[in-house]
């Protein structure tokens, strides 16, 4: 069955051509014209301005909710989180009624001559029969899979978009290679940023950054409406260039905070990179008992290092006699572990050199420590 109310009511002031004879026709369908093209301009700004409220709103509650969870249980601040968050729960209410109101404002508007022939079908394919992406149902194997095949078919690509300067030349790049416009290249992006910020080229992360906000404002927008991203190209850049001062101010606090992240990220990983460094440096230089050389020389009596320093078996031997019996065992026990002293097989064998990884003033490849056998030490 076709239904044919919608047909029914169909403003056409400007078609009527019965006018009083004391009338200017002309000039009467132009201010008819004018007076409903301004009407239909009302309402147009009336949706982008709810769509902001409810992009923006959905932004404070995700945020709200992360400071939530990140914040202790003693916190100062929690209460007052919890308020904020219940009065914008409490406005996504009011957004989604205001949304409904909307939509029916919009059925109920009569058709006219500026909107009898607008394309039907364009719009009827987006919002009818989405085809945003679903991954959820993806193991992450599979996950990284997607991401790597991805990311060695179109790393050029993305490479070229994120140093993009001017809108209207992304727009125009994502149009023309819209596999672009996914949660891949805003995962791409990221991690450039975190390696840019890593190698200290501040300013290309910086600019990176503006593109990662700008995929990720498009990915969001996509999600509002539940429509496929590529869907979401021409409005997201559409709008950011003729955007209103808290639109505009709300996507830079937005890339403000994100670029803060990338550096507190860089900074994490550059930390781990180091400590991960010192533990293999740690591990490669430990001796047959486990003990780490540098340690074990740092805890020696000074008397014991100068013995070392002056790699003189003779005044080692004379220092252990002098020492208490326990903490001469003690010690040397230590250094046999650490591979600071290496035992001979009996009191025959003749001391060998073993270069010594610790040392006080010396570094680890210029200082050597003489190897005895533990019959030379008693």
């Amino acid at each position: 069955m076709v239904d044919y109310s919608k047909w029914k009511d169909i403003e056409i002031s400007d078609d009527e051509d019965e006018t009083h004879p004391n009338i200017d026709t002309p000039s009467l369908f132009r201010w008819r014209h004018q007076a409903r093209v301004e009407r239909m301009e009302e309402r147009r700004k009336e949706r982008e301005e709810h769509i902001q409220k409810k992009t923006e709103n959905l932004r404070l509650i995700n945020e709200t909710k992360k400071k939530i969870s990140e914040a202790s249980p003693n916190s100062p601040d929690l209460e007052s989180l919890k308020k904020a968050l219940a009065d914008l729960e409490k406005e996504e209410k009011l957004l989604k009624q205001k949304d409904d109101d909307l939509k029916k404002k919009e059925r109920q508007t009569p058709w006219n001559v500026d909107t009898i022939s607008e394309p039907g079908f364009t719009k009827t394919v987006i919002n009818t029969k989405p085809a945003r992406p679903k991954d959820e149902n993806l193991t992450e194997e599979e996950k990284e899979a997607k991401m790597k095949k991805f990311i060695k078919e179109n790393e050029k690509l993305l490479k070229q978009f994120g140093m993009l300067r001017r809108y209207d030349d992304s727009r125009q790049f994502l149009q023309e290679h819209s596999q672009l416009v996914s949660e891949e290249t805003a995962n791409y992006l990221v991690i450039w940023c975190i390696n840019l910020e890593m190698e200290e080229k501040h300013d290309l992360m910086a600019h990176v950054a503006h593109q990662t906000i700008c995929m990720q404002y498009i990915l969001e927008l996509s999600k509002q409406l539940d429509v496929d991203p590529r869907a979401c190209v021409g409005s997201f850049f559409s709008k950011i260039q003729i955007a209103e001062k808290t639109y505009k101010d709300s996507f830079d606090d937005e890339l403000e905070q994100f670029k803060a992240r990338i550096k507190k990220r860089a900074a994490e990983k550059i930390a781990e990179a180091i400590r991960e460094q010192e533990e293999e440096e740690r591990k490669a230089r430990l001796g047959p008992g486990g003990l780490d050389p540098v340690e074990v020389y740092e805890e020696l009596p000074d008397e014991l290092k100068k013995c070392f320093d002056a790699q003189d078996v003779p005044l080692l031997q004379a220092t252990i006699a002098k020492m208490p019996e326990q903490e001469a065992i003690y010690y040397m026990k230590r250094c046999v572990d650490a591979g600071l002293w290496v035992p001979g097989k009996n009191s025959d064998d003749e001391p060998t050199m073993k270069e010594n990884a610790a040392g006080s003033s010396q570094t680890a490849s210029e200082t050597t420590v003489p190897s005895v056998s533990t019959d030379d030490v008693d």
